[in-house]
């Protein structure tokens, strides 16, 4: 049984793998504060809550993006797992070309996603993850890693416009009842949620040009649902890629 673990700046998620199915799953808040061992308890806790025990691990895969979390976690794994992780990073194999300027200043989660598009979906396809930050990831017919675009993240914007203004409130990203906003809320949450599509659908159609017409549109993070339901660009919801990633690459380093 494999513990898959990918650490981004908002959330930490896990899931359980069972003969390469994905079973029990969860999202933490990503706490930097927290000690090994706060996060080792919690991860034993969330084990049990679903019958398993660290005896029933084989191995642990694990991805991060906020570096002082990668060897606390590391640490909790080792001390209350009794497994080394296998951590995604520039020595593991990957079965992937990274085609870009500097391969070691690729995200992990980015490698992690191109490895789960390229043995589950296949290319050309644009990766678009709705996270603290909003990337578009290119990954080649050939499945190689081709680079991308960042932007910032839904829930970066809503806070920014709440913390840089004077009388702007803070809101929740969501549907508001029409395009024009007939209260300040409504004009925000419009703004946010049609701008952001507007973004993702003039991304998309800027990536297909350069990728050809037979692109997929994959997208993952915690507002992919929310954004795909406002377009018809986005082909499928894959909430848990990262993680399908993750398993795929503890098969490839496993096996040798």
């Amino acid at each position: 049984m494999l513990l898959a673990i990918d650490i981004g700046n908002t959330n930490i998620t896990l899931g359980v793998y069972q003969a390469a199915q994905l079973g029990a799953r969860w999202r933490l808040a990503t706490d930097h504060e927290r000690m090994p061992d706060e996060y080792g308890l919690q991860f034993l806790g969330l084990l049990s809550h679903h019958g398993f025990s660290p005896a029933d691990l084989t191995g642990v895969s694990l991805a991060s993006v906020v570096p002082p979390l990668t060897s606390k976690i590391g640490q909790a794994c080792r001390h209350y797992l009794q497994q080394e992780p296998l951590v995604v990073d520039a020595g593991i194999k990957t079965g992937i070309r990274i085609r870009v300027e500097n391969p070691r200043a690729v995200g992990a989660d980015r490698v992690v996603d191109a490895v789960a598009v390229k043995h589950l979906y296949g290319g050309p396809a644009c990766v678009i993850d709705f996270g603290t930050a909003t990337t578009f990831d290119a990954i080649s017919a050939a499945g190689d890693y081709l680079g991308g675009a960042i932007a910032p993240g839904i829930t970066m914007g809503a806070e920014g416009l709440y913390q840089r203004t004077a009388k702007l409130p803070r809101v929740d990203v969501q549907r508001p009842p029409s395009v024009i906003g007939r209260n300040t809320v409504h004009a925000m949450q419009s703004g946010l949620l049609f701008g952001y599509v507007a973004m993702v659908e003039g991304m998309v159609q800027r990536f297909r040009a350069e990728l050809g017409p037979d692109m997929k549109v994959l997208a993952t993070g915690g507002l992919a649902e929310t954004i795909a339901s406002e377009t018809q660009v986005i082909d499928q919801i894959v909430p848990w890629l990262t993680l399908d990633g993750l398993q795929i690459l503890w098969q490839l380093n496993r096996s040798g």
